[in-house]
């Protein structure tokens, strides 16, 4: 599993990976990892069966770190920070659990270190709704989906990945929809790997979103005994797109930190 890449910012700088959520791709933290390319070689991964990096019919936490690990080993990355939204988050911390030598610190993006509930029914429902094979416009399937997903934004999210390959071309998605729903119920566990990992690490939550909890605090330091947290105010589950440059100024100062 050789995963797609973006990289930015200077080729002697300390090394940074940044791992999107599900449906998502790399290009979802490209504002991230400009900001963080200042001072750093900034990776941004497409994760398997998502973005430009290749399909596979297992999609597990173990198996999302090692696809990581491997792009470190092709790139010659001994170590480096790394950060996760999301399903990305899981993956960082699957990873850093299971090799602290390879992770120099850790941020974790909304997300939490425990088995979550089924939460994204509408949105496979959506995707049932579908058949590209008929679809002659994005505006028909933006309408097909707006009566399963209420919320515009996370519509026009998930179109981001409805792409149409030459002027003839049928629609396709770049996720692996099927092998999604098929390992649905590995993405919304938690991570494997016991751990613990003792090295510096941010969980960044939103204030309205209910992702990362005060019940998640003990299996959260369980994990990451050297953890700490932030919460930005006004903002839900997609914290980095909302307030971006609070974001932004978040993760390079823990970054930076020596």
């Amino acid at each position: 599993m050789e995963l797609f890449s973006k990289v930015y910012g200077p080729e002697d700088a300390p090394r940074v990976i940044l791992l999107h959520g599900l449906f998502g791709a790399s290009d979802n933290l490209s504002r991230l990892a400009k900001a963080l390319s200042e001072s750093f070689r900034v990776h941004a991964l497409d994760a398997r069966n998502h973005g430009r990096s290749p399909h596979s019919d297992r999609m597990d936490y173990p198996a999302m770190a090692r696809d990581v690990l491997l792009y470190m080993d092709q790139a010659n990355i001994e170590q480096s920070a790394l950060f996760g939204h999301s399903m990305g988050g899981k993956t960082a911390m699957e990873l850093a659990l299971s090799m602290p030598e390879r992770i120099s610190r850790l941020i974790v993006a909304d997300i939490a270190p425990v088995d979550y509930a089924p939460h994204h029914r509408s949105i496979f429902e959506a995707f049932a709704s579908v058949h590209l094979a008929e679809i002659k416009s994005r505006s028909e399937v933006e309408h097909a989906f707006s009566q399963f997903i209420e919320d515009g934004a996370t519509r026009q999210f998930l179109l981001k990945s409805l792409i149409r390959e030459g002027s003839s071309a049928l629609f396709r998605w770049r996720f692996n929809v099927e092998a999604i729903v098929q390992n649905y119920q590995h993405i919304i566990r938690a991570p494997e790997a016991k751990g613990p990992y003792d090295k510096p690490v941010l969980f960044i939550a939103g204030g309205h979103s209910d992702y990362i909890l005060p019940e998640h605090r003990d299996s959260i330091l369980r994990l990451f005994p050297n953890a700490r947290s932030k919460i930005i105010e006004g903002v839900g589950h997609w914290l980095h797109a909302e307030k971006p440059e609070l974001f932004n100024r978040l993760c390079q100062r823990f970054l930076e930190e020596s």
